[in-house]
Protein backbone atom coordinates (compact mmCIF):
# COMPACT_ATOMS: atom_id res chain seq x y z
CA UNK A 1 0.00 0.00 0.00
CA UNK A 2 1.28 3.44 -0.93
CA UNK A 3 0.59 6.02 1.78
CA UNK A 4 1.18 9.80 1.69
CA UNK A 5 1.28 12.28 4.56
CA UNK A 6 0.45 15.87 3.57
CA UNK A 7 -0.51 19.05 5.41
CA UNK A 8 0.35 22.63 6.22
CA UNK A 9 3.95 23.40 7.05
CA UNK A 10 4.41 22.95 10.79
CA UNK A 11 1.31 20.79 11.17
CA UNK A 12 3.34 17.82 12.36
CA UNK A 13 3.11 15.65 9.26
CA UNK A 14 6.78 14.62 9.38
CA UNK A 15 6.42 13.64 13.04
CA UNK A 16 3.33 11.55 12.26
CA UNK A 17 4.96 10.02 9.19
CA UNK A 18 7.83 8.88 11.36
CA UNK A 19 5.56 7.53 14.10
CA UNK A 20 3.41 5.64 11.61
CA UNK A 21 6.42 4.11 9.82
CA UNK A 22 7.91 3.04 13.15
CA UNK A 23 4.55 1.60 14.20
CA UNK A 24 4.46 -0.56 11.07
CA UNK A 25 8.09 -1.65 11.37
CA UNK A 26 7.64 -2.54 15.04
CA UNK A 27 4.81 -4.86 14.02
CA UNK A 28 7.14 -6.64 11.61
CA UNK A 29 5.48 -5.27 8.48
CA UNK A 30 7.59 -4.57 5.39
CA UNK A 31 7.83 -0.77 5.09
CA UNK A 32 9.83 1.65 2.98
CA UNK A 33 9.73 5.30 4.08
CA UNK A 34 10.58 8.12 1.67
CA UNK A 35 11.29 11.73 2.61
CA UNK A 36 9.96 13.81 -0.29
CA UNK A 37 9.60 17.06 1.65
CA UNK A 38 11.73 20.08 0.81
CA UNK A 39 12.64 20.15 4.51
CA UNK A 40 14.40 16.82 4.97
CA UNK A 41 13.62 15.95 8.59
CA UNK A 42 12.14 12.43 8.42
CA UNK A 43 15.44 10.73 9.30
CA UNK A 44 15.61 12.74 12.51
CA UNK A 45 11.94 12.01 13.27
CA UNK A 46 12.75 8.29 12.97
CA UNK A 47 15.45 8.64 15.60
CA UNK A 48 18.51 9.45 13.50
CA UNK A 49 21.06 12.09 14.52
CA UNK A 50 20.58 15.75 13.62
CA UNK A 51 22.92 15.39 10.62
CA UNK A 52 21.38 12.11 9.41
CA UNK A 53 20.07 13.39 6.08
CA UNK A 54 23.38 14.95 5.07
CA UNK A 55 25.12 11.58 5.33
CA UNK A 56 22.50 9.63 3.37
CA UNK A 57 22.66 8.87 -0.34
CA UNK A 58 19.82 10.85 -1.99
CA UNK A 59 17.61 9.50 -4.73
CA UNK A 60 18.09 12.68 -6.77
CA UNK A 61 21.83 12.07 -7.05
CA UNK A 62 21.21 8.60 -8.49
CA UNK A 63 18.47 9.54 -10.94
CA UNK A 64 20.33 8.45 -14.14
CA UNK A 65 21.06 5.02 -12.63
CA UNK A 66 17.48 4.73 -11.37
CA UNK A 67 16.15 5.42 -14.87
CA UNK A 68 18.54 2.92 -16.46
CA UNK A 69 17.50 0.20 -14.02
CA UNK A 70 13.75 0.78 -14.34
CA UNK A 71 13.92 0.98 -18.15
CA UNK A 72 15.00 -2.63 -18.31
CA UNK A 73 14.24 -4.10 -21.73
CA UNK A 74 11.20 -1.95 -22.42
CA UNK A 75 11.31 -1.49 -26.22
CA UNK A 76 9.26 1.72 -26.03
CA UNK A 77 12.06 3.57 -24.23
CA UNK A 78 15.08 4.15 -26.44
CA UNK A 79 17.44 5.20 -23.64
CA UNK A 80 17.44 6.28 -20.02
CA UNK A 81 17.80 9.90 -21.13
CA UNK A 82 14.34 9.63 -22.71
CA UNK A 83 12.77 8.80 -19.37
CA UNK A 84 11.08 11.59 -17.42
CA UNK A 85 9.50 11.60 -13.98
CA UNK A 86 6.12 10.45 -15.35
CA UNK A 87 7.36 7.65 -17.64
CA UNK A 88 5.06 4.70 -16.92
CA UNK A 89 6.13 1.06 -16.89
CA UNK A 90 5.41 -1.29 -19.77
CA UNK A 91 6.32 -4.80 -20.83
CA UNK A 92 10.04 -5.22 -20.24
CA UNK A 93 10.29 -2.57 -17.53
CA UNK A 94 11.80 -3.53 -14.23
CA UNK A 95 9.26 -3.34 -11.43
CA UNK A 96 10.07 -2.89 -7.75
CA UNK A 97 8.88 -4.79 -4.71
CA UNK A 98 8.75 -3.11 -1.30
CA UNK A 99 11.14 -5.56 0.33
CA UNK A 100 13.74 -6.95 -2.04
CA UNK A 101 17.36 -6.58 -3.06
CA UNK A 102 17.98 -4.36 -6.07
CA UNK A 103 20.58 -1.77 -7.11
CA UNK A 104 18.34 1.20 -6.28
CA UNK A 105 17.80 0.12 -2.69
CA UNK A 106 21.47 -0.81 -2.33
CA UNK A 107 22.49 2.67 -3.46
CA UNK A 108 19.83 4.82 -1.79
CA UNK A 109 18.14 3.07 1.16
CA UNK A 110 19.46 3.17 4.72
CA UNK A 111 17.91 1.90 7.94
CA UNK A 112 17.12 4.61 10.48
CA UNK A 113 15.35 3.87 13.73
CA UNK A 114 14.48 0.38 12.49
CA UNK A 115 12.84 1.77 9.32
CA UNK A 116 14.20 1.49 5.79
CA UNK A 117 14.44 5.07 4.49
CA UNK A 118 15.18 6.82 1.19
CA UNK A 119 15.49 10.59 0.85
CA UNK A 120 15.19 12.88 -2.14
CA UNK A 121 18.06 15.02 -0.90
CA UNK A 122 18.41 18.61 0.14
CA UNK A 123 19.02 21.61 -2.09
CA UNK A 124 22.67 21.94 -3.01
CA UNK A 125 24.54 25.15 -3.76
CA UNK A 126 24.21 24.30 -7.46
CA UNK A 127 20.41 24.08 -7.17
CA UNK A 128 19.82 27.49 -5.63
CA UNK A 129 18.18 29.91 -8.05
CA UNK A 130 18.24 27.52 -11.01
CA UNK A 131 15.99 24.55 -10.22
CA UNK A 132 12.84 23.74 -8.29
CA UNK A 133 12.45 21.02 -5.70
CA UNK A 134 10.06 19.06 -7.88
CA UNK A 135 13.00 17.99 -10.06
CA UNK A 136 14.25 15.98 -7.08
CA UNK A 137 10.81 14.58 -6.25
CA UNK A 138 10.70 13.20 -9.80
CA UNK A 139 12.78 10.25 -8.60
CA UNK A 140 10.03 9.40 -6.12
CA UNK A 141 7.38 9.55 -8.84
CA UNK A 142 9.37 7.14 -11.00
CA UNK A 143 9.78 4.71 -8.11
CA UNK A 144 6.08 4.77 -7.25
CA UNK A 145 5.11 4.34 -10.91
CA UNK A 146 7.12 1.11 -10.95
CA UNK A 147 6.26 -0.12 -7.43
CA UNK A 148 4.41 -3.42 -7.05
CA UNK A 149 3.21 -3.23 -3.47
CA UNK A 150 0.59 -5.53 -2.08
CA UNK A 151 -1.60 -5.69 1.03
CA UNK A 152 0.42 -5.93 4.22
CA UNK A 153 3.42 -3.99 2.89
CA UNK A 154 3.81 -0.26 2.81
CA UNK A 155 5.53 2.65 1.10
CA UNK A 156 5.12 5.69 3.36
CA UNK A 157 5.96 9.11 1.90
CA UNK A 158 6.38 12.42 3.71
CA UNK A 159 5.23 14.87 1.02
CA UNK A 160 5.83 18.57 0.44
CA UNK A 161 3.68 21.00 2.42
CA UNK A 162 0.26 22.31 1.41
CA UNK A 163 -0.93 22.08 -2.19
CA UNK A 164 2.62 21.76 -3.59
CA UNK A 165 1.84 18.04 -3.94
CA UNK A 166 -0.31 18.93 -6.95
CA UNK A 167 2.62 20.30 -8.94
CA UNK A 168 2.84 16.84 -10.55
CA UNK A 169 0.70 13.73 -10.85
CA UNK A 170 2.43 12.29 -7.78
CA UNK A 171 -0.68 12.82 -5.67
CA UNK A 172 -2.49 10.11 -7.69
CA UNK A 173 0.15 7.47 -6.88
CA UNK A 174 -1.17 6.70 -3.39
CA UNK A 175 -3.76 4.25 -2.12
CA UNK A 176 -4.43 6.43 0.93
CA UNK A 177 -3.52 10.04 1.71
CA UNK A 178 -3.45 11.31 5.29
CA UNK A 179 -3.80 15.06 5.70
CA UNK A 180 -2.48 16.27 9.04
CA UNK A 181 -4.64 19.15 10.26
CA UNK A 182 -4.30 21.36 13.30
CA UNK A 183 -7.57 22.64 14.83
CA UNK A 184 -7.04 26.13 13.40
CA UNK A 185 -8.50 28.19 10.58
CA UNK A 186 -5.25 27.94 8.64
CA UNK A 187 -5.08 24.19 9.11
CA UNK A 188 -8.64 23.72 7.89
CA UNK A 189 -8.07 25.98 4.89
CA UNK A 190 -5.26 23.71 3.69
CA UNK A 191 -7.59 20.73 4.05
CA UNK A 192 -10.31 22.46 2.04
CA UNK A 193 -7.88 23.38 -0.72
CA UNK A 194 -6.40 19.88 -0.85
CA UNK A 195 -9.76 18.15 -0.76
CA UNK A 196 -11.04 20.39 -3.52
CA UNK A 197 -8.17 19.46 -5.81
CA UNK A 198 -8.22 15.76 -4.89
CA UNK A 199 -11.96 15.22 -5.32
CA UNK A 200 -11.85 15.02 -9.10
CA UNK A 201 -9.15 12.35 -9.04
CA UNK A 202 -10.69 9.89 -6.63
CA UNK A 203 -8.00 10.41 -3.98
CA UNK A 204 -8.77 8.41 -0.82
CA UNK A 205 -8.30 11.16 1.76
CA UNK A 206 -8.42 10.94 5.55
CA UNK A 207 -7.72 13.72 8.04
CA UNK A 208 -5.64 13.29 11.19
CA UNK A 209 -6.18 16.01 13.74
CA UNK A 210 -2.92 16.98 15.43
CA UNK A 211 -2.01 18.99 18.53
CA UNK A 212 -5.54 18.47 19.83
CA UNK A 213 -5.95 19.65 23.41
CA UNK A 214 -9.60 19.19 24.29
CA UNK A 215 -13.11 18.31 23.10
CA UNK A 216 -13.55 21.80 21.65
CA UNK A 217 -10.65 21.15 19.28
CA UNK A 218 -12.26 17.89 18.15
CA UNK A 219 -15.59 19.59 17.57
CA UNK A 220 -13.91 22.35 15.57
CA UNK A 221 -12.35 19.73 13.30
CA UNK A 222 -15.62 17.80 12.97
CA UNK A 223 -17.43 20.99 12.00
CA UNK A 224 -14.99 21.88 9.23
CA UNK A 225 -13.74 18.47 8.10
CA UNK A 226 -16.80 16.29 8.59
CA UNK A 227 -16.56 12.60 7.82
CA UNK A 228 -13.01 12.93 6.54
CA UNK A 229 -11.81 13.20 10.16
CA UNK A 230 -10.41 9.76 10.92
CA UNK A 231 -8.69 10.27 14.25
CA UNK A 232 -6.63 12.76 16.20
CA UNK A 233 -3.42 12.99 18.20
CA UNK A 234 -3.21 14.99 21.40
CA UNK A 235 -0.44 17.12 22.75
CA UNK A 236 2.35 14.69 23.56
CA UNK A 237 5.21 14.82 26.03
CA UNK A 238 6.79 11.97 24.05
CA UNK A 239 6.73 14.06 20.85
CA UNK A 240 8.11 17.11 22.68
CA UNK A 241 11.06 15.05 23.89
CA UNK A 242 11.59 13.69 20.37
CA UNK A 243 11.60 17.19 18.92
CA UNK A 244 14.37 18.03 21.38
CA UNK A 245 16.45 15.09 20.18
CA UNK A 246 15.36 12.23 22.45
CA UNK A 247 13.38 9.65 20.47
CA UNK A 248 12.38 6.98 22.94
CA UNK A 249 10.94 3.49 22.37
CA UNK A 250 7.54 3.65 20.72
CA UNK A 251 5.85 1.98 23.68
CA UNK A 252 6.56 5.17 25.64
CA UNK A 253 4.12 7.07 23.42
CA UNK A 254 0.87 7.86 25.20
CA UNK A 255 -1.69 5.04 24.92
CA UNK A 256 -4.32 7.21 23.21
CA UNK A 257 -1.79 8.35 20.62
CA UNK A 258 -0.61 4.78 20.00
CA UNK A 259 -4.25 3.89 19.45
CA UNK A 260 -4.45 6.62 16.79
CA UNK A 261 -1.52 5.01 14.95
CA UNK A 262 -3.40 1.72 15.04
CA UNK A 263 -6.41 3.44 13.51
CA UNK A 264 -4.24 4.67 10.64
CA UNK A 265 -2.97 1.16 10.02
CA UNK A 266 -6.50 -0.25 10.08
CA UNK A 267 -7.86 2.22 7.53
CA UNK A 268 -4.92 1.62 5.19
CA UNK A 269 -5.40 -2.14 5.45
CA UNK A 270 -9.07 -1.63 4.65
CA UNK A 271 -8.33 0.39 1.52
CA UNK A 272 -8.75 -1.37 -1.81
CA UNK A 273 -5.95 -0.88 -4.32
CA UNK A 274 -7.40 0.43 -7.58
CA UNK A 275 -4.75 -0.61 -10.09
CA UNK A 276 -6.94 0.36 -13.03
CA UNK A 277 -7.13 3.97 -11.81
CA UNK A 278 -3.42 3.88 -10.95
CA UNK A 279 -2.57 2.96 -14.53
CA UNK A 280 -5.07 5.38 -16.06
CA UNK A 281 -3.73 8.39 -14.16
CA UNK A 282 -0.14 7.37 -14.84
CA UNK A 283 -0.87 7.47 -18.56
CA UNK A 284 -2.87 10.69 -18.34
CA UNK A 285 -0.23 12.67 -16.47
CA UNK A 286 2.51 11.32 -18.70
CA UNK A 287 0.62 12.64 -21.73
CA UNK A 288 0.18 16.02 -20.06
CA UNK A 289 3.86 16.32 -19.19
CA UNK A 290 4.96 15.11 -22.61
CA UNK A 291 2.96 17.83 -24.34
CA UNK A 292 3.77 20.57 -21.81
CA UNK A 293 7.56 20.15 -21.75
CA UNK A 294 8.82 16.59 -22.09
CA UNK A 295 8.74 16.24 -25.87
CA UNK A 296 10.64 19.49 -26.35
CA UNK A 297 13.23 18.61 -23.72
CA UNK A 298 13.97 15.09 -24.95
CA UNK A 299 13.39 15.61 -28.68
CA UNK A 300 11.13 12.55 -28.93
CA UNK A 301 7.39 11.92 -28.68
CA UNK A 302 7.15 10.64 -25.13
CA UNK A 303 3.53 9.60 -25.53
CA UNK A 304 4.78 6.56 -27.46
CA UNK A 305 6.21 5.27 -24.16
CA UNK A 306 2.67 4.46 -23.02
CA UNK A 307 2.04 0.73 -23.45
CA UNK A 308 -1.72 0.29 -23.92
CA UNK A 309 -1.44 -3.46 -23.32
CA UNK A 310 0.23 -3.17 -19.93
CA UNK A 311 -1.61 -2.54 -16.67
CA UNK A 312 -0.12 -2.51 -13.20
CA UNK A 313 -1.84 -4.93 -10.88
CA UNK A 314 -1.38 -7.30 -7.96
CA UNK A 315 2.26 -8.38 -7.67
CA UNK A 316 1.49 -11.99 -8.55
CA UNK A 317 -0.32 -10.91 -11.73
CA UNK A 318 2.61 -9.04 -13.25
CA UNK A 319 5.56 -10.77 -11.61
CA UNK A 320 6.70 -11.99 -15.01
CA UNK A 321 7.54 -8.41 -16.00
CA UNK A 322 10.32 -8.09 -13.44
CA UNK A 323 13.91 -8.69 -14.46
CA UNK A 324 16.38 -10.01 -11.87
CA UNK A 325 18.91 -7.47 -10.62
Amino acid sequence: MKVAFVGKGGSGKTTLTGLYARHLAAAGRPVLAIDADINQHLAVALGGPAHATTTMRPLGAHLPAIKEFLRGDNPRIGSATEMVKTTPPGWGSRLLLVDEKNPIYAACVDTVGGVRLAVTGEFSAEDLGVSCYHSKVGAVELLLNHMLDGPGEYVVVDMTAGADSFASGLFTRFDRTFLVCEPTVRGVSVYQQYAGYARDYGVALSVIGNKVEDAADVEFLREHVGDDLLTWVGRSAYVRRAERGTVGPLDELEAENRAALGRLADVVDGTAQDWTAFTRWAHEFHRRNAVAWGNDRTGVDLTTQIDPDFRMGPPQAVAATTVPA
